[in-house]
C-alpha cells in the first residue's frame, strides 16, 4: 500500500474522467447536467460509487444497502408504499425513483427539498434510525479496515484516507450515471417509432388546459424529464400530517407541497405519491379527475379544484392512461451498467 500511493503521487497518477452519456433527447431539448466541480465524474469515483451503492456495510447490522431500497428492477425505487429499515420499522415516504438526477437544476432532492444536492442527499439516510441506522464514524471505520475499500478509494480520490465526505461523493457519482431515456415516446420523439391513435389522444389530453392539464408540472415532449422538479399541494389531503416542504422552510404556505416526481418509467415504480398512497397508475388518473381535495395551501394549478378535479371520462382515462406508459423505459432497469 505505501508503494501504491508514493507510487501515485509520484507519478502524477489521475482518476480517469469519465463524461455523463447525454442522450441525443436531452441534448436537444434541454441544458447541460449539473456536475459539482469538487467531485467530477470519473471512471474509477462511479466503479467505487456503484460498489457502495450496493454493499450492506453501510447499514450498522451488514443487513442492508442502498440498493434495498432503490432497486434497479423497480427503476431504483421500491414497491412498497414506504420503505422498511434494518429494524424492519417502515417510514412515512415513499421511496423515491433514481434516474436523471444530474438533470434537477434546482439541487433540492427528497421528496420535501431536504438535500440540498446529490452528495448531501446521501448522507442521512445511514445515520436514519428508520433505515440503514449506523453512524457516520462507525462506516468509515468500516470502510477503512476492508480489505479492499482503502485501494479503491485511492484510485477514486488519490487518498486512501476515508472520509464521509468522499463516500458520498462517490455515491452520488454512480448516481448521476443513471440515466433513463430510451421510452418509446423518446423514440417517437426522435422519428424512430410511432405512437398508436389512442396513445397519442391521451398525450393530446396530457397537454390540454380543459382536460388532463398536466404539462405544467410534468413538461411536454420539450422537457423530456418530465417533471419539473418543483414542489407542488396536488390536492391529496384537506390537512396535512405531513407538512412536506413547509417542515423544511418553515413557511405556513409551504405545508403539502412535495416535490412532483418525473412519470418516466411508471410502469415499475408502483405505488405512487409521496406516502405510496396509490397503487396503480389508474388511482393517481383518477384523484385529477375527480378526487382533489382542497386546502388553504392547494396549487393554483389545480384549477378544478371546485368540482373535485378535471372530470375525465372513462375512455379519456384510458388514452391518458395509455400515453404516460410511453415513457417507461424498459432497457434502463435492465441495464447491466446499473445491475450489483
Amino acid at each position: 500500500m505505501f508503494f501504491l500511493n508514493c507510487s501515485k503521487e509520484d507519478t502524477g497518477y489521475e482518476p480517469t474522467a469519465l463524461g455523463l452519456d447525454i442522450p441525443q433527447i436531452f441534448a436537444e431539448n434541454i441544458i447541460t447536467p449539473i456536475i459539482p466541480n469538487d467531485n467530477p465524474q470519473t471512471i474509477e469515483g462511479v466503479a467505487l460509487g456503484k460498489r457502495l451503492f450496493f454493499d450492506k456495510i453501510l447499514s450498522s447490522d451488514g443487513s442492508q444497502a442502498c440498493a434495498s431500497c432503490h432497486s434497479p428492477q423497480n427503476a431504483f425505487t421500491d414497491n412498497t408504499p414506504t420503505s422498511d429499515g434494518i429494524d424492519g420499522i417502515f417510514g412515512t415516504r415513499n421511496s423515491m425513483p433514481l434516474f436523471n438526477l444530474a438533470w434537477n437544476y434546482g439541487e433540492r432532492f427528497n421528496w420535501d427539498g431536504k438535500a440540498l444536492s446529490l452528495e448531501r442527499q446521501a448522507e442521512e439516510p445511514i445515520e436514519n434510525p428508520i433505515e440503514l441506522h449506523s453512524s457516520w464514524e462507525d462506516v468509515v471505520s468500516r470502510l477503512q479496515s476492508h480489505s479492499e475499500y482503502p485501494e479503491l478509494f485511492q484510485l477514486a480520490f488519490k487518498t486512501n484516507t476515508i472520509t464521509k465526505e468522499l463516500t458520498t461523493k462517490a455515491i452520488a457519482q454512480f448516481e448521476r450515471t443513471l440515466i433513463s431515456a430510451n421510452s418509446k415516446f423518446d423514440n417517437y420523439s426522435l422519428g424512430q417509432a410511432t405512437l398508436t391513435p389512442q396513445e397519442l389522444n391521451g398525450l393530446d389530453l396530457f397537454l390540454r388546459e380543459d382536460k388532463g392539464d398536466c404539462f405544467h408540472c410534468h413538461g411536454n415532449p420539450n422537457n423530456p424529464l418530465w417533471t419539473n422538479n418543483d414542489f407542488h399541494n396536488n390536492g391529496l389531503d384537506t390537512t396535512f400530517n405531513d407538512l412536506g416542504l413547509g417542515a423544511i422552510t418553515g413557511d405556513p404556505n409551504d405545508n403539502g407541497k412535495f416535490r412532483s416526481p418525473s412519470l418516466r418509467n411508471l410502469a415499475f415504480t408502483a405505488p405512487f405519491m409521496h406516502d405510496g398512497r396509490f397503487n396503480t397508475i389508474d388511482e393517481v388518473i383518477n384523484h385529477y379527475s375527480e378526487g382533489l381535495q382542497n386546502s388553504p395551501t392547494i396549487d393554483p394549478l389545480m384549477k378544478k379544484i371546485d368540482e373535485g378535479g378535471v372530470q375525465l371520462s372513462d375512455q379519456e382515462k384510458a388514452d391518458l392512461k395509455a400515453f404516460l406508459l410511453t415513457l417507461s423505459d424498459p432497457s434502463f432497469i435492465n441495464n447491466p451498467e446499473f445491475q450489483n
